[in-house]
C-alpha cells in the first residue's frame, strides 16, 4: 500500500505542478496558496477534529507540525514564484533535488541507511539537475542560469526539509492531522497577507471565473500530500520520496508537449538523466 500511495502522489503532483504554473501566472502566488490551504483545512477537518485535543498535550508532535508548516509555506512561495518565471521542464528537474535532501535527513536522523547504489543515484540526480539548469557554456564566468533556477533551488531545499518533517510528523501524529495543520497554517498566513494588501476580493472573483481549474488544482495538491504522508508511514521515507519524485517526469513532459518549451541538447540530456536516476533510485531502494 505504501508504494501505491507514493504512485498516487506522483500522478497528482505531476498534473498539479503543471496547473500551479498556469494559476500562479494568472492569480499570483498568495491567492493560489490560499486556495490550496483553505481546501485542505475545510475538507480534512471532519476526519481529524478528535485528534486536536491530544495534540495540545504532545509538545514534540506540535513542534514538528509547526516547524513543518513554516518551512513548507516559505518553500511553497519560492516554488510558486519559480514556476511563474521559469520553464516547467527546467524547474521540475531541480525540484527532484528534494529527494537526496529528504533521503539524507532520513539517513542521518532516523538511521534509514543508504546502500552504495542509492548514494550513486543520488549524485546522478544532482548531476542531471546541474545540466538542465545551465543554459550557456560560454566560459564559467559567463554561465547563464535559466530564469527561476535560484528560486527553485531555495524552494527545493525547503521542500526537502518539509518532506522529511511531514514524514516524521505523520508518524508522530497522523498523516491526515499533519496535512490539516499544514493547510490551516498556509491558508491563514496567505489570507492575512491578502487582507493586509487589499487583495482579498481577488479570492472570490478569481474562483468565480475559474472554478474548474482552481478546483482541480486544490484537489490534486491536497490528495498528493495526503498520499505522500501515508506512503511515508508505511514504507521508509527515502523510498517514498524516490517513487513520488517521478512526478518531475510527468510535469516536465507536460511543459514540453503543452507549452512547447524548448531545451538545448545538454538540458534535455540532463532532464533524461534526472528522471532516469530518480526512477532507478526508487527501484534499488525496494
Amino acid at each position: 500500500m505504501g508504494v501505491l500511495f507514493a504512485l498516487i502522489a506522483l500522478v497528482c503532483w505531476g498534473f498539479g505542478d503543471f496547473l500551479i504554473q498556469k494559476t500562479t501566472r494568472r492569480f499570483g502566488d498568495w491567492v493560489v496558496l490560499f486556495y490550496i490551504g483553505a481546501f485542505g483545512a475545510i475538507f480534512i477537518f471532519p476526519f481529524i477534529y478528535k485528534e486536536l485535543p491530544p495534540l495540545l498535550f504532545s509538545s514534540t508532535g506540535l513542534l514538528i507540525l509547526i516547524g513543518a508548516s513554516i518551512v513548507l509555506t516559505v518553500a511553497a512561495l519560492f516554488d510558486f514564484e519559480a514556476f511563474k518565471v521559469g520553464k516547467l521542464s527546467v524547474i521540475e528537474p531541480i525540484n527532484a533535488f528534494e529527494l537526496p535532501i529528504t533521503a539524507l535527513l532520513a539517513s542521518f536522523i532516523l538511521r534509514e541507511r543508504l546502500n552504495n547504489w542509492q548514494i550513486f543515484f543520488l549524485f546522478l540526480v544532482i548531476f542531471g539537475i546541474f545540466l538542465v539548469s545551465i543554459r550557456s557554456w560560454r566560459g564559467l564566468k559567463k554561465v547563464h542560469l535559466e530564469k527561476g533556477v535560484w528560486l527553485a533551488i531555495a524552494a527545493t531545499v525547503g521542500m526537502g526539509l518539509s518532506d522529511f518533517l511531514v514524514g516524521v510528523g505523520g508518524r508522530q501524529t497522523s498523516p491526515l492531522l499533519v496535512n490539516w495543520f499544514l493547510s490551516i497554517f498556509a491558508g491563514g498566513i496567505s489570507l492575512a497577507y491578502l487582507l493586509l494588501t487589499g487583495r482579498a476580493r481577488e479570492i472570490l472573483y478569481d474562483f468565480k471565473n475559474n472554478k474548474f481549474v482552481i478546483s482541480v488544482l486544490m484537489i490534486l495538491d491536497n490528495v498528493a500530500w495526503i498520499a505522500f504522508a501515508y506512503s511515508m508511514l508505511l514504507i521508509p521515507i527515502a523510498i517514498a520520496g524516490g517513487i513520488s519524485e517521478g512526478y518531475t517526469a510527468l510535469t516536465a513532459g507536460l511543459g514540453i508537449l503543452v507549452n512547447k518549451e524548448k531545451l538545448r541538447r545538454h538540458q534535455f540530456f540532463g532532464l533524461v538523466i534526472t528522471i532516469f536516476a530518480v526512477i532507478v533510485l526508487a527501484l534499488v531502494s525496494e
